[in-house]
């Protein structure tokens, strides 16, 4: 069974003055505390309390637990209530994300069901100049290919938001809990690079599963191995390239009269409030500042879940 050592201290007034050390094992998936075992002891039950709180800081998950009045199980119900409300939460903002982006008219620009031809001839150009590749390559001379010209605004907003996509894929192939996802991970980060979160948020909701121990360890693909082993070099062009999206928008094609930096604003803004594949990159922004975080934060506290970080003295 999955365990973590936890250093427990007795901050109540009855404390045992000849215990020094005492280490707590707990299941990793449920955080039941299992065993308790004292210097120079053999492992015993942990239904033990020394006096009327006790100080739980679990350094291998990175969080501090208090627990107050009440034995082990509480810190367990209280995590098993939050998962849940996240969870639910998760299933709600994909509902919300694919009812209001996709279907209903009421957002900017067109829903799906009644999208206008400018609109995708804009998508296809826009693809057609991921990551300013085409325009780049035009620029050196490069010219079998000719990219089509857009605005650098909306260039720039597409790739921005492309590049962070990017970023995602060496999180999601070294995810610890990506197996409570038993689809294709390859398939699952395709599609994220085209429609972004409406397959990202189920992704989240479904690794918050428990984990089934009796589950076999995924077999990382080709690609899987290509992203994480190259984790550091998609990551810097990830970076460059957001870092290249947003100096695009704002001085790219200088030659081709898309106006100042004024005018590029005004652009941007009624861009946001008329195109909808614009307005909903905003709503990808605003999830990835959520999902990146929590994704590179749960991958750490998984490097350091079955290290000993040390004791304490009562």
């Amino acid at each position: 069974m999955a365990s973590g050592t936890l250093m427990l201290q007795v901050c109540g007034s009855i404390a045992p003055p000849q215990r020094s050390f005492v280490d707590v094992k707990v299941n990793s998936l449920s955080g039941r505390v299992l065993l308790k075992r004292e210097r120079g002891s053999k492992p015993q039950p942990a239904n033990v309390q020394y006096g009327k709180r006790l100080c739980f800081r679990r350094k291998v998950d990175s969080v501090r637990m208090l627990v107050s009045r009440g034995d082990c199980d509480s810190v367990s119900k209280l995590d098993d209530t939050v998962k849940k409300v996240v969870q639910v939460s998760l299933w709600i903002a994909e509902g919300v994300y694919i009812v209001w982006l996709f279907l209903l008219p009421y957002a900017p620009g067109d829903p799906v069901w009644a999208i206008s031809k400018e609109t995708v001839d804009s998508l296809i150009g826009l693809s057609l100049n991921f990551l300013f590749i085409l325009p780049l390559s035009n620029t050196v001379g490069f010219g079998l290919i000719k990219a089509p010209v857009l605005h650098p605004v909306s260039e720039g907003l597409f790739n921005f938001v492309i590049a962070w996509t990017l970023m995602f894929a060496p999180l999601l192939y070294s995810d610890k809990r990506g197996d409570r996802y038993k689809g294709s991970i390859d398939v699952l980060w395709g599609f994220q690079m085209f429609l972004t979160n409406t397959f990202l948020i189920p992704y989240m909701a479904i690794r918050m599963n428990d984990g089934d121990e009796k589950s076999t360890p995924r077999k990382t693909s080709n690609l899987g191995s290509l992203m994480t082993k190259g984790a550091a070099v998609v990551g810097l062009v990830g970076f460059f390239s957001c870092l290249l999206s947003i100096l695009w928008a704002l001085y790219g094609r200088g030659d081709g009269n898309f106006g100042d930096l004024v005018e590029r604003k005004q652009f941007l803004l009624s861009y946001l409030g008329s195109e909808r594949l614009a307005y909903a990159f905003i709503w990808d922004i605003l999830l990835y500042t959520v999902f990146q975080p929590w994704l590179v934060g749960d991958n750490l506290a998984n490097i350091q879940k079955d290290k000993v970080v040390g004791k304490e003295p009562w």
